[in-house]
This record gives structure tokens, C-alpha cells and sequence, in this order.
């Protein structure tokens, strides 16, 4: 299996999306809830500025498609490792064409496409978590063993563990990387029951012998470790933060030149429990970002970007 991935957390590239006015009324959510349109729109400008202009990074525009309410949550429309982009089947039909302006972005940065064409399979970017040694992969209400197994071929250098997500809509909803080796995860019952402790302090589904390089790629098996159903485990160990509120567990980490750790959270105004626990990270440069309003349609901090270090040409 791959060690941890070389320049974990550079990035240079993000590709962001408009949000379209149709997101307030007619965007899929779990809970009914009123949108503030313009407060959606100021937060993602906000977001985007972060990115652009506090990060230096490098951000692709798309533009907004009143068609696809939906279509600024660009995270579930790709999956980038290195120099490769699967694009996804998100497992809403409704949002099956957000892929196409995906596409054609990453296209455009010369990343080698791999397509996700099997009808049975669904896939959405928010179920998918990499750790810079692996891939976690939530099966939900959107994503199936399919979608799970298509990624696995697709990124054959890194091992592939499956993780059942009973509450929420992502994996993502409720965990993310804060650094190299750190998970960060909500403090809910679903959510620690999903990553929960075993094997003398590990991560229950994040530490075990079971390694992809031990069965034949593409072949997923069914453990139970101390009540805790895993599938396809890994042998690594991650240290983990605890946050009081599962939204606050997403978060978006970056090493960048002249920057270090970088680590763009929820704001004290959303959950000021949680905002003191980022504290912790001494060593970090804490950015609180909002994401209050397109967090009332499920939309999330990981959810509005995709993230591509684009290595330069010699």
C-alpha cells in the first residue's frame, strides 16, 4: 500500500461554482428550511475570496446553472488524487449534470478523466474522505458499494475502505482531515460509532491488519470489530479531534509555501464550542469561514470546492 501521500494538503487549483438563485427554493435538503439568497450568495464570496486572494490559489469560476439548483455543491461532481479525476455519479438524479461543467473544467487542466459510466453505480464526492495514505468511502443514501468499488480501480495506489453512514447525508457530514494524520470528527453517537475506537486507541475502520495489498483489488470484506461494521480495513492509526456539533467536524485543511497548516473551520457565530476546540491546533492557521445559509439546503465547507495541486510544467 502507498505510504502518505508526497505534499499531502498542497493545493494550487480550486474550482468553485456560482450559486444559482433557484438554490433557495428548489435545492434538495433533508430538513425543511427558508434560504437567505443573498446571505447563501455573500457567504460563497466570502469563501471564494478566502480561497483566491487569502491562500493564493489559483480559482476557477464556473458559472451558475438555474437548471441545477444543487450545482454549487461542486465537491460530489469529482473525485481529484494527484493527476487523476474521476467524475462521479452523484446518487440524486437531479444532479447527474453538474458533472458535464466538471468535466470540462478538470478536462482543461490536463488531469487524465475517468469517467463513471456504469448505470448501477452512484457516487457522491461528499462520501469520499482521502487521507493522504487512503481512501475512506461512506456508503449512504448516495453513494453504493459500486460507486465504492469504481473508485477503488480508479485510484489503484491507495486502499479503499468502506464505511456504513446511517445518519446524515455524507461521510463528510460529520468527520474530515485536519492535517496529516488527524481526523476530525463530530461527537454524535452515529458519528463516533462510525470511527470508533478499537485495536489499543485506533479509529475503529481506521486501524486494523486488513490491507488492500492483503486480497485482490476491487474485493471488499465484511468485518466486525467490538460492534462496529467495517468493511475492507485499514492498518493505519490517526489521531482525532473531537468536536461538540457533526457540521463542525467539516472542515477544509491545506499545507501551502509561505503558509504552513491551514485549516478553514466554522465561524464562533455558528457553533462556539466547536470553534474553541480548533484552538487546539497551535501550529495552525485557524481561517473560520461561514457557511450558515447553504448549510440549511446540507451544504457544507468541503461541499463548494474542488481541490487540485497542478504541478507545474518543466
Amino acid at each position: 500500500m502507498a505510504g502518505v501521500m508526497a505534499g499531502f494538503g498542497n493545493f494550487t487549483h480550486a474550482i468553485v461554482r456560482a450559486v444559482p438563485s433557484s438554490l433557495a427554493k428548489e435545492a434538495l435538503r433533508m430538513n425543511v428550511s427558508d434560504v437567505d439568497l443573498v446571505k447563501a450568495q455573500r457567504e460563497h464570496e466570502v469563501y471564494i475570496g478566502v480561497l483566491k486572494h487569502k491562500l493564493g490559489l489559483e480559482v476557477i469560476e464556473l458559472p451558475a446553472d438555474e437548471s441545477l439548483p444543487d450545482c454549487v455543491f461542486v465537491e460530489d461532481a469529482a473525485v481529484v488524487c494527484g493527476d487523476t479525476a474521476l467524475i462521479t455519479r452523484p446518487g440524486a438524479e437531479s444532479r447527474r449534470k453538474e458533472t458535464e461543467a466538471m468535466r470540462q473544467a478538470l478536462k482543461e487542466l490536463d488531469l487524465n478523466i475517468v469517467d463513471m459510466s456504469d448505470q448501477n453505480a452512484t457516487l457522491d464526492g461528499g462520501d469520499v474522505l482521502f487521507t493522504g495514505r487512503e481512501f475512506f468511502v461512506g456508503l449512504s443514501k448516495r453513494t453504493n458499494q459500486r460507486g465504492a468499488e469504481i473508485l477503488a480501480d480508479a485510484f489503484k495506489d491507495y486502499a479503499v475502505s468502506t464505511v456504513p453512514v446511517t445518519d446524515g447525508l455524507h461521510l463528510k457530514s460529520f468527520c474530515s482531515m485536519g492535517g496529516p494524520g488527524l481526523i476530525v470528527i463530530g461527537s454524535s453517537e452515529p458519528a463516533q460509532k462510525a470511527l470508533k475506537a478499537c485495536h489499543g486507541g485506533g479509529l475503529c475502520g481506521l486501524s486494523c491488519s486488513l490491507t488492500l495489498s492483503d486480497v485482490p483489488q476491487k474485493v471488499f470484506r465484511t468485518t466486525v470489530l467490538d460492534n462496529c461494521i467495517m468493511q475492507q480495513m485499514s492498518d493505519h492509526r490517526y489521531d482525532k479531534l473531537t468536536v461538540p456539533d457533526d457540521l463542525a467536524a467539516n472542515t477544509i485543511y491545506m499545507n501551502l509555501p509561505n503558509k504552513g497548516h491551514v485549516l478553514l473551520h466554522c465561524t464562533p457565530d455558528e457553533f462556539p464550542d466547536s470553534a474553541k476546540v480548533f484552538e487546539k491546533l497551535k501550529d495552525h492557521m485557524l481561517i473560520p469561514v461561514s457557511n450558515m445559509e447553504k448549510a440549511k439546503v446540507d451544504g457544507a465547507l468541503t461541499c463548494c470546492s474542488i481541490l487540485i495541486n497542478k504541478k507545474a510544467k518543466v
